[in-house]
């Protein structure tokens, strides 16, 4: 259940980041076009997404440990631009998925993503603590 409600937010904060045009993320839909090959294509790409962040990121954040302590956490900007850029590069293999411009603008693509993330983690968060609680 964490993974689906992950990756629907990842998704939503896709569709939004995506929606600014100057951070030049783009979103292609699945060939058909229109509205529901749309949120099907941001739901696959919320889902590649999760799982580049579960397994790529955590290899990475592990391995620039020493840096996020020399760099006081900033080091996770650049990460999760990486992330993110890696997510377009194995969707752009397909003629849909998601296209991004710069890595600078990769990068605050990704800060915006995780703020979008962390809003909703914050709001869900309390939830799963209550259902722990009933069990």
């Amino acid at each position: 259940m964490r993974f689906l409600i992950r990756v629907v937010v990842n998704a939503f904060a896709i569709w939004v980041v995506s929606l600014i045009p100057i951070l030049e993320v783009t979103v292609i839909p699945y060939p058909p076009g229109g509205e529901i090959p749309l949120l099907v294509t941001l739901v696959a790409i919320g889902a590649l997404f999760a799982v580049v962040n579960t397994i790529i990121g955590t290899v990475l954040k592990i391995v620039a440990f020493p840096l996020y302590i020399l760099t006081l956490g900033l080091i996770s900007l650049v990460i999760n631009g990486l992330l993110l850029w890696i997510t377009a590069w194995i969707t752009g293999f397909w003629n849909w998925g998601l296209h991004v411009g710069g890595f600078g603008w990769t990068i605050l693509a990704a800060l915006l993503i995780g703020i979008i993330n962390g809003f909703f983690n914050a709001i869900l968060r309390p939830q799963r603590r209550r259902d722990r609680e009933r069990y």
